[in-house]
């Protein structure tokens, strides 16, 4: 009787280890092999790889003259050394503190500042007043948008050199002027340079805001437009309520952008008056060059490059973190 309960207590202990085999087997963690490991890492780190030749490309072209940049700002580099640059006389930050204490800088920050303002001011209505006037389809619209990016597409050599031809004494804008009873003076050299600067810039730059506005303006839905006529809503209403939530985000990055391309434009000032240039007009980038290229103080201008670099990255940080703000308070936003 003992042997037949032993056996059958063995039998049951066989039939629940089997049993319990596979729930262990199913809950446990597979096993990984070598191979498997390998081949979920190299997935994992795929995109990392992706990266490398970008980041190469943007660290040999980006960091490595920012770092020498810097580096150049702190020696005394000039047409004496410039031949042994490395083994230059070290001053530290002497060129900083000439910059910002003796030299011209400040005011040609100032300068960069209140035209790239002033033009973005005028330009911001003018690009929204042609966006809203070419937005609805009529005839000739198509000749219309394509005549108003003529000032756009140009370079800012062709454009620079035909306003300097028509600003010249006895050009064709003194003689209009003339024919009313204006006498206008001198509009490349004096206090009216920085008027003419201005009014250069607007021209080649409002086509600009006129794109992204445009663009803002497609993105509305015509429900809503619908909807807006059906309640009665006027122009001026409709413009604030409807068309302008549109046009924020576009028009921010706009004018961001604007501001930082008026800033660091060479180009347009640099054809339009010469160098040297009236002081009205010697902006921060017509100030390294000469600096530079013609004072033949290398460390003095890049350090001013330094200081346009670090007067660039603030009102990229303000558009960056309100960017993010905006994101951050949006419905979908995670928490």
């Amino acid at each position: 009787m003992s042997d037949t309960s032993n056996e059958v207590r063995v039998a049951a202990e066989s039939a629940a280890t089997r049993a319990a085999r596979p729930l262990a087997d199913v809950s446990g963690p597979p096993p990984a092999g070598p191979k498997g490991r390998r081949k979920g890492m190299s997935e994992r780190n795929r995109p990392l790889w992706m990266l490398i030749p970008g980041g190469t490309l943007m660290l040999i072209i980006i960091v490595v003259p920012l770092v020498l940049g810097i580096y150049m700002s702190t020696l005394n580099l000039d047409q004496y050394t410039l031949r042994k640059w490395v083994s230059a006389p070290f001053i530290g930050v002497e060129n900083f503190v000439e910059a910002v204490g003796s030299s011209p800088l400040l005011n040609a920050v100032w300068l960069s500042v209140s035209y790239s303002l002033i033009a973005m001011v005028v330009t911001l209505p003018l690009g929204i007043a042609a966006a809203v006037a070419t937005q609805n389809a009529f005839k000739g619209r198509a000749v219309v948008r394509s005549v108003f990016l003529i000032p756009y597409v140009l370079p800012a050599f062709v454009v620079a050199t035909v306003w300097r031809t028509m600003f010249q004494p006895g050009g064709i804008v003194d003689k209009a002027l003339g024919t009313v009873g204006i006498d206008t003076g001198l509009w490349l050299n004096g206090p009216q340079s920085y008027w003419t600067l201005i009014l250069v810039q607007i021209w080649a730059s409002w086509p600009f805001i006129y794109l992204l506005a445009l663009s803002g303006l497609q993105s509305v839905d015509h429900e809503v437009h619908e909807a807006s006529a059906l309640d009665g809503a006027l122009w001026w209403n409709k413009l604030r309520y409807v068309v302008f939530p549109y046009l924020k985000g576009p028009l921010a990055l706009a004018f961001l952008i604007g501001m930082l391309h008026h800033i660091n434009n060479f180009t347009l000032p640099y054809v339009l008056f010469g160098v040297p240039a009236p002081s009205d007009v010697e902006v921060l980038p017509i100030l390294t060059y000469v600096t530079s290229f013609q004072s033949f103080r290398f460390g003095l201008s890049a350090a001013m490059a330094f200081v346009s670099l670090v007067l660039i990255a603030i009102p990229l940080f303000v558009y960056l973190r309100a960017v993010k703000l905006d994101d951050a308070e949006s419905p979908g936003a995670k928490k």
